[in-house]
């Protein structure tokens, strides 16, 4: 199976052999056995996350006014405990009034017990707070492969990228557990088997690019969230409207039309006879191109519905305002009839 696995005509074209990129005449080729060391760059930056929250996201949140707010636990119950993590975390009715008779105590006392157990479950605000040349000519990423050499800035670049996805898988048990928990997991899977595919294969030049689409977009969402959490609602407004338009650029246009292309079209102008690794790795970025469908749908649901309320409570001052122009109209006409009518009375009596 190991030699399967590295056989040539698995990662490179033909007449190529691993033994053409050994380092020389100043060279340096990326080699599989350098990916070993992105396990204790994870570690590394799990330490570096761990004092960032302690020493830097605590005060800082506090700083912004995100309190930690303190939830009541409920009286330890081995029953209701087993039954919580084994079975159902929102009995029915009947399974309450059962679990009510099993622990000799009122449905009012279980159905609170479970309650207060499912907002233990929910974290807090201040725990979200804590919780990321060929470089423009894109046919130049195929000009010299498979014999491209690396650049230094691009082996820290990709060493710092896979020890990090290593490092969310490593805490996907202890972190926040949300609704699209397994988009991540097949997103921080695919990510690693790419990019070190790519490093193995020699197709760093492409895989740089891949990662940097990536990037752009994901600090303006974090940043997002941070003032969300803070409650500065128009600051988290603006810079969500920005993480969308650029989500929608990068992952929309420029990943579909401009990396896919490199990698599905380009490559039948420098081999007629493409290896395995063309479909392998262009099998892992069509279901990151269909990861990308699938969050910026719900991006879409999140801006349809901010837009909806910006326009109704628009729609809704407009109005409010237009009532008052109107009833403002109205009461001025109508003491200016009262006006009106009393001068014509004190005329009527004079003359009278």
């Amino acid at each position: 199976v190991f030699c399967w696995f590295w056989w040539e005509n698995i990662w490179m074209p033909i007449n190529c052999t691993w033994a053409d990129f050994v380092d020389r005449d100043g060279l340096v080729f990326p080699k599989p056995h350098q990916l070993y060391a992105t396990i204790p760059y994870a570690f590394v930056l799990l330490i570096i996350r761990f004092f960032s929250e302690r020493y830097i996201a605590i005060p800082l949140a506090k700083a912004l006014g995100i309190k930690n707010v303190r939830r009541v636990k409920p009286q330890p119950n081995p029953v209701l405990e087993s039954y919580f993590r084994e079975c159902s975390k929102h009995p029915s009715q009947s399974e309450i009034q059962g679990l009510a008779k099993k622990c000799n105590c009122t449905v009012v006392i279980v159905e609170k017990w479970f309650r207060r157990r499912r907002n233990l479950e929910i974290p807090t605000v201040l725990r979200k707070f804590q919780e990321k040349p060929w470089f423009y000519d894109i046919w130049q990423t195929w000009v010299g492969y498979p014999f491209q050499t690396l650049l230094p800035s691009q082996y820290w670049y990709y060493m710092a990228e896979i020890g990090f996805y290593w490092s969310l898988l490593f805490t996907l048990g202890i972190d926040i557990r949300r609704k699209d928990f397994m988009a991540h997991v097949v997103h921080h899977l695919a990510a690693i088997g790419l990019m070190s595919g790519s490093w193995c294969g020699n197709y760093v030049r492409l895989g740089t690019l891949v990662i940097f689409v990536h990037d752009t977009a994901d600090f303006w969402l974090e940043a997002a969230k941070m003032f969300n959490y803070a409650h500065w609602e128009k600051t988290c407004n603006v810079l969500f409207i920005i993480f969308s338009v650029v989500f929608f650029i990068t992952r929309m246009i420029v990943f579909p039309f401009w990396i896919l292309r490199a990698t599905l079209y380009q490559p039948t102008y420098y081999s007629t006879t493409p290896v395995i690794a063309y479909f392998l790795f262009n099998g892992m970025l069509l279901t990151l191109q269909g990861l990308h469908i699938y969050w910026g749908y719900l991006i879409f649901k999140i801006l349809k519905r901010f837009v909806f309320l910006k326009v109704r409570n628009f729609v809704s001052l407009k109005r409010y305002m237009k009532y008052q122009t109107n009833a403002n109209t109205s009461n001025r006409f109508t003491w200016s009839l009262i006006v009106f009518l009393t001068f014509q009375v004190r005329i009527s009596g004079r003359d009278l």
